[in-house]
């Protein structure tokens, strides 16, 4: 027993006097229980031990956020469902492309695999979670960046730069040539699996760095583990073509011309974009200095790919690229903190859906920078920006977005943002070089500020 406690015991001194400055004393919950003890205090605990925080703190519907009507839109047919995966990067990123298929070539509908491009990208990870571990070998696990990598063994969530890096890399392929599995619809369990046993290969290849081995030796090992991760995301997944043949459907349903692909040769054939160099990543990222760029260590999803690599400017000026995208019916990838004051029912993103103030009777004062420094808001989820209202004064009044959560969620598979939303949970966008003023374009070519794994802004889109 404590020295101190013990003498203090002897003494008769009553162990409740006994406490570090700094702890909750009765003192304090007696004037707790006084100050909660109202009648209305009462009725909102009765009304809230048997409703939800969202039910009593919803406003009553206006006829603004109930309209749907858009000024400018750039539309497409059919809304993508992800299911219980965190793939929202891979399908905002593939249903731009799409709607660009369907434009050019004229089709009724179409949509790619999700699940060929996620099997890739599931192996990227891994390797670049391996080849990782080498690389800090030599560090204790205490370092960091280790410390981040066991942690962080591996995620279906990502950003654009993975949309970049594997459909480069890989290509695409139609979704009738690798159709979505029960796993690729459901990814916990095998990530789960898969992070255990990657964890386990990178304990066991620094045991081996410590042991002496390196370079082919170590290589080797990571062949073979990786094999067996190919071998699992096969079995969840099934085995990514690597030729199909393929006839796409004119508008009236007719196949047209059956042809043989690889999945490049598709994703040339059919898209044909150049991703790394014709689009600009930008961000609102209010807790650093504007109209710089800024890359995140480790944040890419191939070893041998790019970092998410960004540009970070003043919301006004990133509004003004995407205003003038959609209004040329170009849809872009953007991403935001999606489960903030949104009412899925009506499928209503805006900052006056919840009045959390008068129920709870305390204020909520913190600003988007505060917000972001204490880890309260991130970019959690991406979707495809299709469509703004601009009024007959020039004011944006709102914003919609497709989402990847099925067509029977928030307004027919899409979300609609108050502009004033906008301003406070979009964090990322992704436009075509063409829609970027060149002053802007000038900004790209500074070297970027490089930022650790661990900070705020790594946190990927699911």
């Amino acid at each position: 027993m404590n020295k101190l406690l013990f003498s203090l015991l002897l003494l008769g001194a009553p162990l409740c006097t006994w406490a570090q400055s700094g702890s909750v004393t009765p003192e304090m919950l007696t004037k707790f229980r006084k100050h909660s003890s109202s009648k209305a205090d009462k009725a909102i605990q009765n009304a809230l031990i048997v409703n939800g925080i969202d039910l009593l703190a919803t406003r009553p519907n206006t006829a603004e956020v109930n309209d749907t009507y858009f000024s400018n839109e750039a539309p497409s047919k059919g809304v993508t469902d992800q299911a219980a995966s965190g793939r929202c990067w891979l399908f905002t990123g593939l249903n731009v492309m799409r709607a660009h298929v369907i434009k050019q070539q004229a089709l009724k509908s179409f949509e790619f695999s999700q699940s060929f491009n996620s099997f890739y990208d599931q192996l990227e990870k891994a390797n670049l979670f391996l080849q990782s571990i080498i690389d800090k070998a030599d560090k204790p696990m205490s370092d960091k960046t280790v410390e981040w990598l066991f942690k962080n063994p591996i995620s279906d969530g990502g950003t654009f730069t993975g949309v970049q890096d594997i459909v480069t890399k890989y290509g695409a392929v139609p979704a009738e040539v690798m159709p979505e599995s029960y796993n690729a619809n459901n990814t916990s369990r095998m990530a789960s699996l898969i992070s255990l046993k990657l964890r386990e290969y990178g304990l066991t290849l620094r045991k081996a760095y410590a042991a002496g081995e390196r370079g082919k030796k170590l290589a080797a090992r990571k062949e073979e583990m990786l094999s067996v991760i190919y071998r699992i995301l096969t079995s969840c997944l099934g085995e990514p073509p690597t030729e199909f043949t393929y006839a796409v459907k004119s508008a009236d349903g007719r196949p047209m011309k059956e042809e043989k692909y690889t999945p490049l040769s598709f994703y040339q054939r059919f898209v044909g974009w150049d991703l790394e160099n014709n689009y600009v990543l930008l961000m609102n990222d209010p807790t650093r200095p504007y109209h710089k760029t800024y890359a995140i260590d480790l944040d890419r999803h191939t070893y041998d790919g790019h970092n998410w690599t960004y540009l970070n400017l003043p919301i006004e000026e990133i509004k003004q690229m995407a205003i003038a995208s959609i209004k040329d019916s170009v849809r872009m990838y953007m991403s935001c903190d999606v489960g903030k004051f949104m009412d899925s029912k009506r499928g209503l993103l805006d900052v006056r859906n919840y009045d959390y103030v008068s129920l709870m009777g305390t204020t909520f004062n913190m600003n988007k920078k505060q917000r972001i420094q204490t880890y309260a808001s991130m970019s959690s989820h991406a979707m495809t920006l299709m469509a703004v209202e601009i009024d007959e004064r020039g004011k944006v009044k709102k914003w919609m977005v497709e989402n990847s959560w099925g067509a029977t969620s928030g307004h027919q598979g899409h979300l609609i943002m108050t502009d004033e939303w906008f301003d406070e949970y979009m964090f990322r966008l992704v436009a075509d070089r063409k829609y970027v003023p060149a002053k802007i374009r000038e900004i790209l070519k500074q070297k970027p500020i490089r930022l650790p794994a661990w900070d705020p802004m790594f946190l990927q889109d699911e």
